[in-house]
């Protein structure tokens, strides 16, 4: 709704705020009064008015008294938001000269964010009356208003939606069609590219037409198609002339011609429209027909593109988070061991491990800030809610039924816990055992940080609280200026790396944990600066002199948030992918989300050329370090000389490369000149490194043109060392975050070979992969991987689990089911989380694991709010990492392990029992006495004992044993002969006809089926429905506890594991 801004600037300059909101801002009168107590005084708050709940206070202060400081004013928002979540407080003084609005942003995903806006009297009050106009509602829209849509308009960045899986199809067909288009380039891998490339950069266009930011013209590539003359020369005389003196020089470098033809159309530097390889290849020779490009044109008009950040309305919506994901699923390359990563798995790991470095990078520089009474730890003790996930609260405010909360006490009263919920209490899909299981940690988590138990970042890793609104609280709430600028010196300056980046996925999970925290650190030197200034104290003139100095280098440059988005990703993240193409539309996001923060073509800055962040090379093939390329001249002398001149040249464009990034943030673009020397000093050294490597891998190798040619097309090394000199030099990066290629050796043993590392032996890319990151990290860096689970459980990465063991500490794993939810959409595939801290030493109880969890796919979004963790450890002779995920199923791992274990039980004598287990099957483990099929391995044991096997590996002890242990996929031997039992476990009467009846009741409820083999021919299978034998399961189980010496407790808890989705009728069904 316009405001008549000349009233509202009138009512402003009055301090007459019920007026403004009322009259002119279309709000609902409120009276309400809050006395407010925070430090010894108490603050009186009136509320003025309000809108559908999100109300607006003024604390006046009188008596003498001055506007509170700033972390009084964080004291007083926060005590308000327990009456009204959502508001604005005005902070006003007695004599009426200055202002201070607070408002605090709630987003879904982020952490609450303060944000403030000071008016004094003298100003004209144009920029505070602009914000305000976002909250001014007219008549005609009241009826449908709800304070969802209030609060919308009053933040300034808006949720991320999901691309439309039409927009997704049509980009698949399209990109194919205009493929066919282009002619003149012979390779069909480069044709293909070039493909991509075109349609990289005409969707940028797209995105920036749209915001009227080319000749003034919202449909400018399409006019200019309809305007083009002679036909077919549209691309060679238009979009050329457009993208290399267009966007890529100033318009007093441009010649007259093309500033004629092109119109006003600014500098966009940044790498994108400077000439391509392929151009560069076979530039003369491509030819592209207008009738492509108006055939994707009418494609594109089919949507509406908006080059900002606001949740989309309907499915012909476009932003650049719905670009990003497009995307990332046409590079998903599964052939490659990629796979498209959802944002809430990006999240979780780029927050768990750069807001943990930055603590550790900010600790050493104002310790006295993490120690005693005083120290950051205390924020978490008075309201501990405001860190605990919603997912985790939901409920708990709410008694239990009766009938749930008698069987907290009593264990035969239980009977209702395995059924579904009520919605008020519960999650989607939770059953009553779940709902308890999660009230008792929330209880057990907010007691310890009541009790002040909290006091280092790991531990909100291990009880998975809201790191990033911790973070921002301790930002916000710096009291000594010594605090923030340990903050903000780690943050300027922290590495993160995603070393296999594919699109950026990762990368831009990192951005967006890195943005909220930037801004409250400028935020905080804000308010250090404005309180001492209004404060009257004398001071020396260098007080505060850095953070002035920063707030005046922002200042300088017309939009904050593009210079806060441009800072992070030239100083803070890198990334490598083996894939050109995804490096492109990797950069391309990047640039796409800086332009987002623009809303007019002043604030439009030179895109920042990031050639050097994001590079393209194969991450496992290549000089790691300084001592490996050392070593290069140790082992063969007549090298030794030329080893020092690489170092040499690699030093030499490290040095150049810090003066071109400089330039970049300070918006002094570097001539291309400059660029281009600095891309020779960096293949000076790479080609020497390439040369050593070669020899390496074949004696003359290097000496032969077209040999060395096709090595390094196969291998694409990538030298570490050289490549980020800077940062290596230094110790490594900070941060290593990543989705490695999960791609067996065997399967690219054609394509290229590994030389230089150790893990070789275990077969598969991404224990290679953790081996490199390992190399590139410094003493105190953070690491987070997703992975397979046979990472963590199968006995040939029996190497990775020592190694991760020995170079981090602490270390956490979250394990992930493919059933019924599954992390990557079509991808079959159990996975873990890893996340740790490098250290050169080993300590006690520093390794967690979570449980095997599953999830119901419409209650992903409360899977990562509600991970747990508890102590595990390396099984001796298991070759696995426990999956515990909670005090009783570690507990109960520890007990059960002073057994032996049941490999003294087998035997291959003659006459030995033999009874039958099944290799695989999700709910049950199923052990008989007949081999139906292959799938059935035989298991010998000593005279006696097939009766205690058949029942014990069918129990649900040994299946939650088998979840702790396993690939949670396979049953292996070695599964069944780390069981430990105990030594008065044998051939008794009543193991006997336990064991009788159960497989009897078995083959009662099996179903013979007929199934199609590929050669054609009919195979009878025979599929047991275990969970009809439930009943006698338990009876069992009530058996072996006996042995195991388990209390009620834990036989519950063995009884009932995974109860929800064993015991439903699909799980009854699968096996």
């Amino acid at each position: 709704m316009p405001i008549d801004t000349a009233r509202a600037k009138k009512h402003l300059h009055e301090f007459n705020f019920p007026a403004l909101f009322v009259e002119e801002l279309g709000w609902d009168k409120h009276k309400a009064q809050l006395s407010i107590p925070v430090d010894g005084q108490t603050f009186e708050l009136s509320a003025v008015a309000e809108k559908r709940g999100l109300a607006a206070f003024v604390c006046k202060c009188g008596n003498g008294t001055k506007i509170p400081d700033y972390n009084v004013r964080r004291k007083i928002e926060r005590q308000i938001a327990k009456s009204a979540h959502e508001h604005f407080i005005i902070f006003t003084d007695e004599a009426k000269t200055t202002q201070i609005w607070q408002w605090v942003r709630r987003e879904a995903g982020k952490p609450a964010a303060c944000r403030e806006h000071h008016f004094d009297r003298g100003q004209s009050g144009e920029a505070l009356i602009q914000k305000l106009s976002n909250v001014a509602f007219e008549l005609a829209e009241e009826e449908d208003l709800t304070l969802i849509d209030v609060t919308i308009r009053a933040r300034a960045g808006f949720d991320v939606e999901k691309v439309t899986k039409r927009f997704y199809e049509r980009f698949q067909k399209e990109h194919g069609v205009f493929l066919e288009f282009i002619k003149g380039i012979p390779d069909e891998q480069l044709h293909r590219w070039y493909a991509s490339v075109m349609l990289n950069r005409l969707m940028f266009i797209y995105f920036i037409q749209k915001k009227g930011f080319l000749n003034g013209d919202t449909n400018y590539l399409g006019n200019k198609l309809a305007a083009s003359k002679p036909k077919d020369h549209y691309f060679s005389d238009f979009l050329c002339p457009l993208f290399f003196e267009g966007f890529a020089k100033k318009a007093d470098e441009r010649s007259t011609a093309t500033n004629k033809l092109l119109g006003q159309v600014p500098y966009l530097n940044g790498g994108l429209f400077l000439r391509h390889q392929i151009e560069d290849l076979h530039g003369k020779a491509i030819q592209i027909p207008d009738t492509a490009f108006k055939r994707i044109f009418e494609f594109f008009e089919d949507y509406q593109w908006h080059l900002d950040e606001r949740p989309l309305r309907n499915d012909k919506e476009i932003n650049p988070d719905v670009l990003g994901y497009i995307f990332e699923k046409y590079i998903n390359q599964k052939q490659m061991g990629a796979y498209y990563t959802k944002e809430d798995i990006t999240e979780y790991i780029s927050k768990n491990t750069i807001i943990p470095f930055l603590f550790d990078a900010a600790r050493p520089k104002c310790k006295i800030a993490f120690e005693g009474e005083q120290s950051v730890w205390r924020l978490l003790q008075p309201d501990p809610d405001r860190y605990i996930y919603d997912a985790v609260k939901k409920g708990v405010d709410l008694e239990l039924p009766s009938q749930i909360e008698a069987g907290l006490k009593d264990i035969s009263k239980r009977t209702e816990w395995n059924r579904s919920a009520s919605a008020e209490y519960a999650l989607p899909t939770e059953i009553w055992r779940e709902v308890v299981a999660r009230r008792q940690r929330y209880e057990q988590v907010r007691k310890k940080l009541i009790a002040g138990e909290t006091r280092d970042i790991n531990d909100l890793i291990t009880n998975n609280l809201n790191i990033r609104q911790f973070a921002q609280d301790v930002i916000e709430n710096c009291e000594g200026p010594e605090l923030l600028r340990a903050f903000w010196h780690a943050i300027e300056n922290v590495t993160v790396l995603d070393p296999t980046c594919g699109s950026g996925a990762f990368l831009f999970a990192a951005l967006n944990v890195l943005e909220p925290l930037y801004e409250a650190c400028l935020d905080r030197m804000e308010a250090f600066v404005r309180d001492l200034e209004r404060s009257g104290e004398k001071h020396r003139p260098e007080k505060f002199s850095d953070f002035r100095q920063v707030l005046d280098r922002i200042g300088t440059h017309p939009s904050r948030r593009y210079f806060i988005f441009k800072s992070i990703i030239l100083n803070n993240l890198f990334g490598v992918d083996i894939m050109e193409e995804a490096t492109e539309i990797c950069k391309l996001r990047l640039f796409l989300k800086l332009v987002a923060q623009i809303d007019c073509l002043d604030q439009l800055e030179p895109l920042p050329d990031i050639d050097f962040n994001i590079r393209t090379g194969n991450t496992l093939v290549g000089y790691a370090t300084r001592s490996e390329l050392e070593a290069v001249g140790e082992r063969d002398l007549l090298l030794k000389e030329d080893v020092k001149e690489v170092l040499e040249a690699a030093e030499d464009a490290a040095k150049a490369y810090e003066v071109f990034i400089q330039s970049q943030v300070e918006g002094d673009q570097t001539p291309a000149e400059f660029k281009h020397r600095l891309v020779e000093k960096f293949g000076r050294a790479r080609e020497q490194c390439d040369r050593f490597l070669a020899e390496s891998y074949k004696m003359g190798s290097s000496k032969k043109q077209k040999v060395f040619a096709e090595w390094k097309h196969s291998h694409a090394p990538f030298h570490w060392f050289v490549e980020f000199f800077g940062i290596l030099k230094g110790g490594g990066f900070d941060v290593i975050i990543g989705n490695p290629p999960y791609v067996e050796l065997s399967d690219i043993g054609g394509q290229y070979s590994i030389r230089q590392l150790s893990l070789v032996q275990t077969g598969n890319l991404y224990s290679l992969c953790i081996e490199r990151f390992t190399q590139l990290l410094h003493s105190t860096a953070r690491l987070g991987v997703i992975v397979p689970i046979s990472s963590i459980s199968t006995p040939r990465m029996l190497p990775l689990m020592q190694l991760i063991q020995q170079h981090f500490v602490p270390l956490h794993l979250s394990n992930f089911a493919v059933r019924p939810g599954k992390l990557f959409v079509g991808v079959d595939m159990n996975l873990t989380i890893v996340i740790g801290k490098r250290a050169l030493r080993r300590q006690i109880d520093a390794l967690f694991s979570s449980a095997y969890n599953r999830w119901n796919e419409h209650a992903r979004y409360a899977l990562f709010p509600n991970l747990a963790y508890a102590p595990a450890e390396l099984i001796e002779n298991g070759s696995a990492i426990s999956k515990t995920g909670n005090d009783l199923s570690a507990h109960l791992l520890r007990k059960i392990a002073q057994h032996p274990s049941l490999a003294r039980h087998r035997s291959e004598a003659p006459g030995a029992d033999k009874v039958y287990y099944h290799s695989g099957g999700r709910y049950f483990r199923k052990c008989i006495r007949e081999q139906l099929s292959n799938e059935y391995k035989p298991l010998s044991l000593q005279k006696g004992f097939a009766d205690p096997a058949v029942c014990l590996l069918s129990s649900s002890l040994y299946y939650w044993f088998w979840i702790a242990i396993s690939d949670c996929y396979h049953v292996t031997k070695r599964d069944i002969d780390a069981m430990p039992v105990p030594a008065s476990l044998g051939a008794s009467p009543e193991m006997s006809a336990l064991a009788t009846r159960l497989l009897r009741d078995l083959w009662k409820h099996a179903e013979r089926r007929i199934r199609n083999r590929k050669d054609g021919s009919e195979q009878e299978e025979v599929n047991f429905h275990v969970g009809m034998s439930k009943s006698i399961i338990d009876e069992i189980d009530f058996f072996l506890a006996k042995h195991y010496g388990f209390s009620e407790e834990e036989l519950d808890f063995i009884v009932n594991y995974d109860a929800k989705f064993r015991f439903a009728d699909s799980a009854k069904d699968e096996e």
